[in-house]
């Protein structure tokens, strides 16, 4: 299990869709060098390939809060 962060995504998202999924998997294994098999890496590149980014959290409205004296 490794971590991929969304520059790395992108970048093999790009080699999967420009130049298909081999590309992808060389590009996997040129920045994950502990993945030495083509099966996995390829892999590797098709699911991170169909991930796609998350969408940023819903912007919260402020609430106003009841304060002591407000109360009174």
């Amino acid at each position: 299990m490794f971590i991929v962060d969304e520059p790395i995504a992108a970048a093999i998202r790009k080699a999967y869709v420009e130049s298909g999924e081999l590309s992808a998997a060389v590009e996997v294994r040129r920045l994950f060098l502990g993945i030495t098999d083509n099966v996995q890496a390829r892999q590797c590149a098709r699911t991170i390939a169909g991930r796609q980014p998350l969408s940023p959290p819903p912007s919260k409205k402020p609430r106003a809060c009841r304060t002591r004296s407000s109360m009174r």
